[in-house]
């Protein structure tokens, strides 16, 4: 029931439209993403501790990012910071036949979201523990790539790795940053979706750490 008062709030607020990432919501526990002590709030509308100073989106935010990436069913996906691997979960529902690549840094939270990726059956999902801001340029080209933290600047790594045609959601600034959503076609477009709050990247280019 709890579930279904956050989807019915994200479709009446405009966060959530498309079937596919409706049901792909829809599908997913979340509270096994959280931490025990956290549970209750699971279906809160607001971003969640994890530990290591980390956080869970808000669902609104899962929602938006995976509505402006425009997910496709064979999609390959890279995601930058897995944390305990919701907002992967999501993403791997909506591209079924795809596969999501995703980069967490710190190996615990790593190791926590290939075991709930396992407990909910999720297995279009590749977990590598490294440095996120430079990609993974042995699975490149990506036809979306998203980041779940904040870098000061558009990691030219990631520019990269993405294909023609496809496109890119990162949060850039600080803590408080905005949502930039790139497209790579005939050449680079970047549109601003808005202001965020997102913890910040952390890696060998020129970011915090």
């Amino acid at each position: 029931m709890e579930k279904e008062l956050l989807i019915r709030h994200l479709i009446q607020n405009g966060y959530l439209s498309s079937k596919e990432v409706i049901d792909a919501m829809r599908e997913v526990p979340r509270e096994i993403f959280v931490p025990e002590s956290m549970k209750k709030h699971a279906y809160d509308d607001t971003p969640l501790e994890i530990g290591y100073g980390q956080t869970i989106s808000a669902p609104h935010m899962v929602a938006i990012m995976s509505e402006a990436l425009n997910l496709k069913r064979n999609s390959k996906v890279l995601e930058i910071g897995t944390g305990t691997g919701y907002h992967a979960a999501v993403t791997a529902k909506i591209v079924k036949d795809g596969h999501v690549y995703t980069v967490e840094r710190i190996e615990k939270l790593a190791e926590e979201a290939r075991k709930n990726f396992e407990k909910i059956g999720i297995e279009n999902v590749t977990v590598v523990v490294g440095d996120g801001s430079v990609g993974l340029p042995e699975y490149s080209p990506f036809d979306r790539i998203y980041a779940t933290c904040a870098a000061p600047a558009v990691p030219p790594r990631l520019i990269e790795q993405l294909s023609e045609g496809g496109k890119m959601l990162i949060p850039v600034g600080g803590r408080i940053c905005d949502l930039i959503l790139i497209e790579k076609r005939n050449g680079i477009t970047e549109k601003n979706l808005g202001g965020c709050a997102f913890v910040p990247m952390i890696g060998e280019e020129g970011f915090d750490g």
